[in-house]
């Protein structure tokens, strides 16, 4: 999903050093990028795709410091002054991304507008006021409850009003960082998959085809960790999430971005069109655990036909597409040294619906930790800290990921591959094996185990994406076995005849 005219370089050719590495060109990886530059630092970026191609190219971009797991949680889990750093830090990220749109120039349609969060039903109307009053605590204090969120279309009753938020295009914001990386002590290789990350006093980054990048510190931003079995994966727990695109009259909805109190809530904004001619209504929604559904066709109905009956002026459904999303078992983001591992090796995950924000934060965040310096994020963010107050979401996940685990012991979807039609995969039983089948448009089968290569769980057919996806811990897999999303980071083994 990146742009054509990105700026990255071709694959890496040969072996290098530099002073910072940094695997993954999303959000988070180039503002690490970026901000290191601007200290004079040499950073070299990986990548084994395009700029943006990940989930940040998937994102409806919400730059906001109203927080979609409530400051009401925030505070329960981690106390007054843990809320009030984290929306310190959200919307410092906002002021940071405006920062650097000003200084380098970059044209990513940035602006400032209010948000409003309103509730999905009556029940949660004393949600609102909780949520006023835990905004305010956390210093929020500009935030006010208002009669009704701007729609002329309907009435969302009551409504909080977050001032100050944005949103931009991001793969032009992504364009711009990328340019200024470039233009400064910075390189981007795409096309080059990282296999091995060793910390210690070099660090040692391994790729597929051979080049070694050696460095005094690395930083992990591939929206899950690829260089961890266990760590931060039993933190967090991947949410596949929907959006659609609706063609709506140019001026016919406010400008602003938009949230219900839902579970999954849903979120909205405009975005105009290139020539100007009609806005687009972004809406999205519907979230579940990757790999335990597979029914976005009915999820993408059902987004519209929340968006029709709310909307009446919407036309044609233009765009549509899904993300992942990490979800920490506390509510926070994961940005910091990684657990269990040599000092100068990092990790940002963690994202909860708002990777425009945590991936901003991460980089400003990294940047002082890599050059020595406090700051007073830190403990707030740490990998490696555990609330016990969140013990009980820990548990509920992980016995979620072991009941995957009996998938071992079922029969297949299928019990030959003669049942498969073209463009389509399931899974298949072979003895005691259980096998990841797909028959191309051409009519081709292509057999591959269905044992996810990070902690063996058995995959899951997405016919929305035609990927196979891990109910485990959110690895996904092309139709053609190859992997895209950590943290598994080989692919599928292929099935010989």
């Amino acid at each position: 999903m990146a742009t054509a005219d990105v700026p990255i370089q071709s694959r890496l050719r040969e072996s290098i050093r530099t002073e910072v590495c940094i695997i993954g060109a999303g959000i988070a990886g180039l503002s690490t990028a970026y901000l290191l530059g601007l200290e004079g630092r040499s950073v070299v970026v990986l990548d084994d795709g395009l700029i943006g191609g990940g989930m940040t190219g998937r994102t409806t971009a919400h730059l906001t410091n109203a927080y979609d797991d409530r400051y009401v949680e925030i505070e329960k889990l981690h106390g007054a002054e843990a809320s009030r750093l984290t929306a310190g830090s959200h919307t410092a990220a906002i002021d940071k991304v405006s920062e650097i749109v000003t200084r380098e120039e970059i044209d990513c349609d940035f602006e400032r507008l209010d948000g409003y969060l309103f509730a999905f039903s009556a029940d949660d109307l004393d949600l609102l006021d909780d949520e006023l009053a835990a905004a305010h605590r956390a210093g929020l204090v500009d935030v006010k409850k208002v009669p009704r969120a701007p729609f002329e279309s309907f009435d969302t009753g009551v409504a909080l009003r977050f001032p100050r938020q944005a949103q931009f295009h991001p793969l032009k914001y992504m364009d711009g960082l990328a340019r200024a990386i470039k233009d400064g002590s910075g390189r981007i290789f795409g096309q080059t998959h990282a296999t091995k990350i060793e910390g210690g006093s070099s660090v040692r980054i391994e790729t597929s085809h051979g080049p070694v990048v050696s460095s005094e510190a690395v930083v992990v931003a591939t929206n899950t960790p690829i260089n961890d079995r266990v760590a931060i994966h039993t933190k967090q727990a991947p949410y596949v999430t929907y959006v659609i695109g609706v063609q709506i009259p140019k001026g016919s909805v406010t400008r602003a971005l938009y949230w219900d109190t839902g579970d999954p809530y849903h979120y909205v904004r405009l975005q105009s069109d290139e020539r100007d001619r009609y806005d687009v209504l972004i809406v999205g929604g519907e979230d579940h655990k990757t790999g335990q559904a597979n029914d976005g066709s009915e999820r993408y109905a059902r987004l519209e036909q929340w968006t029709r009956e709310r909307f009446p002026q919407a036309g044609e459904v233009t765009f549509r597409w899904s993300g992942q999303v990490m979800e920490p078992v506390d509510g926070l983001a994961f940005i910091g040294r990684n657990p269990l591992d040599d000092d100068n090796v990092y990790i940002a995950t963690g994202d909860s619906g708002q990777g425009m924000t945590h991936g901003t934060i991460a980089g400003m965040l990294l940047t002082d930790l890599i050059q020595g310096r406090k700051n007073k994020w830190e403990d707030l963010y740490n990998p490696s800290r555990i609330r016990v107050k969140a013990l009980p979401e820990y548990a509920s996940e992980n016995i979620n990921v072991a009941v995957q685990y009996t998938d071992y012991v079922t029969a297949g979807e299928i019990e030959s591959e003669a049942e498969l039609k073209p463009g389509s995969g399931a899974i298949m039983r072979e003895g005691m094996s259980k096998v990841a089948v797909y028959r191309d448009e051409a009519g081709v089968v292509q057999k591959y185990s269905a044992v996810c290569p990070h902690l063996g769980c058995i995959v899951a057919w997405n016919s929305t994406e035609q990927t196979w996806d891990c109910p485990c811990h959110g690895s996904r897999f092309s139709a053609t076995g190859r992997v895209y999303q950590g943290p598994a980071n080989s692919d599928l083994s292929a099935v010989e005849e």
